[in-house]
C-alpha cells in the first residue's frame, strides 16, 4: 500500500457510509445542458457545483447533455430546495432534468484491476 500510495496510484483513502443510516437515503441524477459549451462557462460551473456538498459526482459528458450530476438529500424537499436556491440560479443554464433512484442495484468503488495482472 505505502509503494502504490508513493507511486500515486492512491489517490485518497475514505470510509464509505451508509447513505440512509446518516439521514441521505435520496439519490437524484440530473443532466444539466448549459447554453453555451464555452470554455469559460464550463469552467465556472464546474467551479461552482464543486463547492456543493450534496453534489457526489459530476461528469462532463457528450451526447444530448453537457453535465451528469449525482446529488444526495434527505428528502423531496430538501432537494425542492437544492434546485431552487442552487442550481436553478446559476447563470447559463438552458435544461435541468432530474431522475430519482429507486433503487440502488450495484455500487462500487473498487476499480477492476485485471488488466494491471495481464502486465
Amino acid at each position: 500500500m505505502k509503494n502504490l500510495h508513493e507511486q500515486g496510484f492512491i489517490k485518497r483513502a475514505v470510509t464509505l457510509l451508509e447513505p440512509e443510516m446518516v439521514g441521505l437515503p435520496v439519490s437524484v441524477f440530473i443532466q444539466v445542458t448549459l447554453n453555451h459549451q464555452v470554455k469559460k462557462e464550463l469552467q465556472d460551473f464546474e467551479s461552482v457545483i464543486g463547492q456543493w456538498p450534496e453534489v457526489m459526482e459530476c461528469y462532463l459528458m457528450t451526447g444530448d447533455f453537457d453535465y451528469l450530476l449525482r446529488v444526495v438529500v434527505p428528502n423531496l424537499q430538501a432537494y425542492q430546495e437544492f434546485l431552487d436556491k442552487k442550481l436553478t440560479e446559476l447563470p447559463g443554464i438552458d435544461h435541468i432534468k432530474s431522475s430519482f433512484s429507486l433503487k440502488q442495484v450495484r455500487y462500487r468503488t473498487e476499480l477492476p484491476l485485471d488488466q494491471l495482472l495481464e502486465k
